[in-house]
């Protein structure tokens, strides 16, 4: 016992000693700044299909867990810049990295990328490693966004991308980016053969409450033991009326080559969403939305086309400025049986989701 706590006293005098050393480093140079933050975010959902598999349902990666407490995220993020050069690392896990991360070798990293300004006044960047999709308007820490869950467009595009993105941003209206990458949300490039795939980002902020973003991807996804061509272009408008009222429209459009005959199969999705602040400390949400996937492209559906239109309400209560509790219901309806229940499929899918969240 005795020498098991020298152990401990020499690894707390390491630490500490390597404390000093940093903020000895710090004080020689001023430029080395450091950050960290962190997010947490604990949920229940009850889905009245009630069904038996570890996921509720198969097309839906947040808040997947049906009648169970959970953790749909837990990060750490950090970050450090000195002079032109800056990096960024983020750890997590929960739910969300179990069903979003399923086939990366890499799970426990959501971000981890070394950037540097080309230029003195900062205008031009590049950056290099696993870092945030530049596709959407929701992000994968929901305390961001307007509703709890995701939309079906947002769970069914990139939420994180592994390549080079050179930025430029000429002045506080406009951002320019394009990114070469492996491909449609992957860390682990699965077909060697194909090229690395493409994706561009323009964002204009014609105020700061007003925001109209166009971002794009094409690349060859792999289909079996095939590759297949994609394309995809996402628009977005998201503009604050006033003190009270938000709202943001977005549209997703892709296409990818068939594999049995000619021409392209394509999907699409519509969004339209509304939030109006009551007070301070309380919010409601509403979402109306549609998606088509007629031969199964991104959404496997076991029974036919996934053609799905959904609403979503929303309710949230702001404690404080770091913590919010929230509860959605939402309903899903599609032409065929693409929702699991206990026995079987049905065409219609009910679910209330309540959450709470802690930023720092």
């Amino acid at each position: 016992m005795k020498y098991r706590n020298n152990k401990l006293v020499y690894a707390s005098l390491f630490l500490i000693s390597g404390f000093a050393v940093w903020a000895q480093d710090s004080l020689v140079s001023p430029k080395v700044k450091f950050d960290f933050s962190g997010y947490l975010e604990t949920y229940y959902s009850y889905d009245f299909n009630e069904p038996q598999g570890t996921k509720r349902q198969d097309f839906l990666y947040n808040h997947n867990r049906h009648n169970e407490f959970n953790v749909n995220m837990a990060m750490f993020r950090s970050s450090i810049s000195y002079d032109n050069f800056y990096a960024k690392i983020a750890m997590h896990t929960g739910t969300y990295v179990q069903d979003n991360y399923s086939n990366e070798d890499l799970k426990l990293l959501s971000e981890a990328y070394i950037g540097a300004y080309l230029d003195k006044s900062q205008k031009t960047s590049i950056e290099a490693g696993i870092f945030a999709s530049h596709i959407g308007f929701e992000t994968a820490t929901s305390s961001s966004n307007l509703n709890l869950t995701r939309s079906i467009l947002a769970e069914n595009s990139p939420y994180f991308l592994s390549g080079v993105k050179l930025n430029y941003k000429p002045n506080e209206k406009w951002l320019f980016s394009g990114i070469l990458n492996n491909g449609w949300q992957r860390i682990n490039k699965p077909n060697k053969n194909a090229l690395p795939a493409f994706g561009s980002q323009i964002v204009y902020k014609s105020s700061s409450k007003s925001t109209l973003n166009w971002s794009t991807f094409i690349g060859d996804e792999p289909v079996g033991e095939n590759l297949r061509t994609r394309y995809f272009s996402n628009v977005y408008w998201d503009n604050q009326w006033n003190d009270q009222w938000r709202t943001i429209m977005g549209f997703d459009y892709g296409l990818q080559k068939r594999i049995e005959s000619d021409g392209f199969a394509n999907w699409y999705s519509p969004v339209l969403i509304t939030q109006y602040c009551i007070s301070n400390k309380w919010q409601i949400a509403y979402r109306s939305e549609y998606y088509q996937d007629k031969e199964n492209i991104v959404i496997s559906a076991d029974n036919g086309s996934f053609k799905t239109i959904g609403n979503s309400l929303n309710l949230d209560f702001l404690p404080n400025a770091k913590v919010k509790i929230r509860t959605e219901a939402r309903w899903l309806h599609s032409d065929t049986e693409n929702f699991a229940t206990q026995s079987g499929y049905s065409k219609d899918n009910f679910f209330v989701t309540t959450a709470m969240s802690f930023e720092f």
